[in-house]
This record gives structure tokens, sequence and C-alpha cells, in this order.
């Protein structure tokens, strides 16, 4: 079975499904998908083809119908260039792309990523400088993907994955961050910016929430450094004594300042590592959900 990145909820939905728009139209659908010698889950494609067709009926706006069929070349051009690799796993890693190159977090960033990258892990960034250079500098070019950004200034890729088919430049934000979380066995953090702890709150709410699968979450500052010490003390003074996050909630992340513990976190987590399943629980005083 392939890995579902949802932690179950895409398992979970059935390849095959009752759909009908007209019946002269569903035979021309299916004979489409047959001409067309979709041998992979044509009852999926053939959905798919459906979806396209009442969207046509919802008179929906310019804006949406462009930004629906983007987002889907996006997505497909993005699983295509991962497809080869799925036999490894990926380490993504986020940081500020202002990191300056004789810094010390640069340098950590940079042995992280060679040092994984030594235990047959693949290292996937946002493609561009600072934290993300030095990373794919320490992985290597091609132990690296670049999940690149289009915005109104151009972001520059950074020169280790500039010009390599594993760089993916997107459009969107949330395609860009769907990539991460599908594609990613866990997540290094580095010292950032909004961008790094967007990402930070997003995984850790996707574990919590169930919406993605169980990964491990490192994060590393420079020796001596204090900038996920400063993290940790705002979420405990202001999550947790204000009764927003539980005390569970922090097995989700490690805080370090050492690669080895970093390295050493991720690849004991898939020594005894097996499955994550959602249990719901039935009390008298009503029914909850957690993770076993």
């Amino acid at each position: 079975m392939e890995e579902d990145f949802t932690g179950g909820a895409i398992h979970d939905q059935p390849t095959r499904r009752q759909w009908s728009i007209d019946p002269p139209f569903d035979a021309r659908v299916r004979q489409l998908v047959r001409d067309w010698d979709a041998k992979e889950s044509p009852e999926l494609i053939e959905e798919m083809i459906v979806t396209a067709l009442t969207i046509a009926r919802d008179r929906m706006s310019v804006a949406d119908l462009k930004l629906i069929n983007r987002s889907i070349k996006e997505m497909r051009n993005a699983a295509k260039v991962f497809a080869p690799f799925q036999h490894l796993r990926k380490v993504a890693v986020f940081g500020s792309a202002r990191t300056p190159t004789d810094s010390p977090e640069y340098e950590v960033a940079k042995d992280f990523a060679r040092e994984i990258v030594a235990h047959n892990f693949m290292v996937v960034t946002g493609g561009g400088d600072g934290i993300m250079g030095a990373a794919q500098r320490g992985a290597g070019r091609a132990h690296s993907f670049g999940l690149n950004i289009r915005l109104p200034s151009e972001q520059r890729a950074n020169e280790i994955i500039e010009g390599d088919p594993k760089l993916i430049t997107l459009n969107y934000f949330f395609t860009r961050k769907l990539n991460f979380v599908k594609e990613a066995h866990a997540f290094a953090l580095f010292p950032g910016g909004f961008g790094t702890l967007d990402e930070t709150f997003e995984v850790l709410t996707l574990m919590q929430t169930g919406k993605a699968r169980i990964i491990p979450v490192v994060m590393l500052d420079r020796p001596r450094g204090n900038y996920w010490k400063v993290w940790m003390k705002f979420i405990t003074d202001r999550l947790l004594k204000s009764g927003f996050i539980s005390e569970e909630d922090f097995s989700f992340f490690k805080i370090t300042h050492s690669v080895p513990d970093a390295v050493a976190e991720i690849l004991n987590f898939y020594k005894i590592y097996h499955s994550a399943r959602w249990v719901l629980r039935l009390s008298a005083a009503g029914s909850g959900a957690s993770v076993s």
C-alpha cells in the first residue's frame, strides 16, 4: 500500500465511487478514459473529469477557474517530479532566507544536511538562499529538491539547485506547503521569520489534529543560541498555561543545538516507529479522540 501522508484520510476514501452527470455523458467519459489508456485507477480519472464538467455548470468566476486549474497543474507537476524518488525518505528544511553565509546557523544547517544525506535521506527546501542554500550545499545537488515560490519580486533559486529538474517553481503558497507535508518524512526547523514560523505551526497543527502522519520534527539552533528557547517560552506561557494546547503536544518536536542529536532523533524514530492511529474514546463525560 502506498504511504498516506494524511495519516489515513486518503486510504479511507474509496477508489471506486458511484457518479453520474447524465447517462450519455457518463458513457462518453468512461470511453474517453479507456481510449486514453489510463490503467492506473481509471475510476478516479473519470471522477476528476466529471468534477471538471460539473464546474462548468457552477457559474464560477474566471478567477476561481484559473485558481483551480493552476492548482491542479502545480500539484500534478510536483507529484511527477517526486515520483521517481518515492522509495527514499526526505527531510524538509526550513529557515530564514536572510541568514548570512558566515553565520553559525548557516554552518549548522549545512552540517545537518550533509549528515542526514549520509544516512540515505534526501533534503527538500524552499530553494532559496540562507538556511535553504546552506542545507542544499550540505546535501549536494543530487540529493536535493527545491520548492521555490514565485513572488512579485522574483525569488532567485540558490546556485546549488538552480537549473536542476528537481527544482519546482510554484505560484501558490498552499500548493507549496502541501508538497512539503506530502513528501517529508521529517522536518528540520532553523531560526527564521514569518515563513519559518508559519511552516512550524502548520506541521504541528496537522499532526495534532490527525491531518498528517506523525513524523519527527527537530528544531535546531546555533550553539548557545536562544531562538527556539524564546519560542518555547512563548508557547508555554501563552498557549499551554492558557489551556490552548496540551502538555502532550510538546512530544511532537525536539529542540536541540546539536547536529548529531537532531540526526539521531530522526533515525531513532524510524527504528521503532510502525504506525499511528486515531482512537475514539468514550466516557460518561462524552467522547473524544487521541493519537495512539
